[in-house]
């Protein structure tokens, strides 16, 4: 049996790191509001899923093995990382002055979206951290996709924490000049978590 009470605190720690997707949802609700911010939190939700699914069939197994693999994947989710950090630096400004009337939904679900399914740290973890959990005597991959339906529950509370961060900083601060700054400060954590993906040796 999954020992829950070890499982569920664990894995909220690793929902709640500050990973590029949370930081997306932090500006997001900073600069759109709580609405925008979780609906497009919720684009990742496929994406862990998918990821989820490939790591309980065996792919997770197979980029561990192969070194080829793991930095063909790596390098593109690391160039996709830095690249969507240097258009927050850049549009800096433009990004401040935006209300949610003028994004749509669709495009903050599916920058979610590609955020998480171009990291392949992702599957890592899920390859590393699930396995611990799992009881020998039961059949694994029933404990491997029930903990990754927890992950995903789990997941829901992280985005709605990280939008609660956002709009109480929307809230405090009314700067559209701090907005700018902010920005820039999650352009340059995307583009240094793009470089540390890059190289790092795994």
């Amino acid at each position: 049996m999954i020992a829950w009470s070890i499982f569920i605190p664990a894995c909220f720690a690793l929902n709640c790191s500050p990973g590029p997707n949370n930081m997306l949802a932090f500006s997001n609700a900073a600069r759109l509001g709580a609405g925008p911010a979780m609906l497009g939190g919720l684009g990742r939700m496929p994406a862990f899923a998918f990821l989820i699914l490939i790591t309980i069939v065996g792919l997770g197994a197979v980029l561990a093995a192969s070194a080829t693999a793991f930095m063909i994947i790596k390098f593109a989710g690391a160039i996709y990382l830095v690249y969507v950090g240097i258009q927050f630096w850049r549009k800096a400004r433009e990004l401040a002055a935006m209300r949610s009337a003028d994004v749509s939904l669709k495009a903050l679900m599916r920058r979610d979206f590609t955020l998480a399914i171009s990291n392949p740290k992702a599957i890592a973890v899920f390859t590393a951290f699930f396995p611990q959990f799992i009881d020998a005597s039961a059949p694994a991959w029933s404990q491997l996709a029930a903990m990754g339906v927890v992950f995903l529950v789990l997941e829901v509370g992280a985005v709605l924490l990280y939008v609660i961060a956002g709009v109480l900083l929307r809230k405090a601060l009314k700067s559209e000049r701090i907005f700018v700054h902010l920005n820039r400060l999650i352009g340059g954590v995307l583009i240094a978590s793009g470089c540390s993906m890059a190289l790092s040796s795994r």
